[in-house]
């Protein structure tokens, strides 16, 4: 059974920084494309970063290039959001996600999801 844990949200002023986490379990980590989207409040889920199994490929929203870095650790199953220069449109629910074999930004191709971290940026 796969699970995806997210932690490390909370509220920050704007031109602060958050790290969110996201702890995996059930799965052979290494194989799976790890992603991150964000859902603020009466908007449709988006895209924000994904990383290739190897951690040497990302991707990034144009919304949060420059900002925001995404990385992981396959011993640790754990893939990470720098989150840097926060602005308050980037308040939203942030959700990671997994998908095995290769890259993509369409939600629909992710196919375990955590419950979400709340992101709170105050102007």
């Amino acid at each position: 059974q796969v699970q995806l844990v997210e932690s490390g949200g909370g509220l920050v002023q704007a031109g602060g920084s958050l790290r969110l986490s996201c702890a995996a379990s059930g799965l052979p980590f290494s194989s799976y494309v790890m992603g991150w989207f964000r859902q603020a409040p009466g908007k449709e889920r988006e895209f924000v970063s994904a990383i290739g199994r190897g951690g040497f490929s990302t991707y990034y929203a144009n919304s949060v290039k420059g900002r925001f870095t995404i990385s992981r650790d396959n011993a640790k199953n754990t893939v990470y959001l720098q989150m840097n220069s926060l602005k308050p449109e980037d308040t939203a629910v942030y959700y990671c996600a997994a998908r095995p074999g290769y890259y993509a930004t369409d939600e629909a191709d992710f196919d375990s999801w955590g419950q979400g971290t709340q992101v709170t940026v105050s102007s």
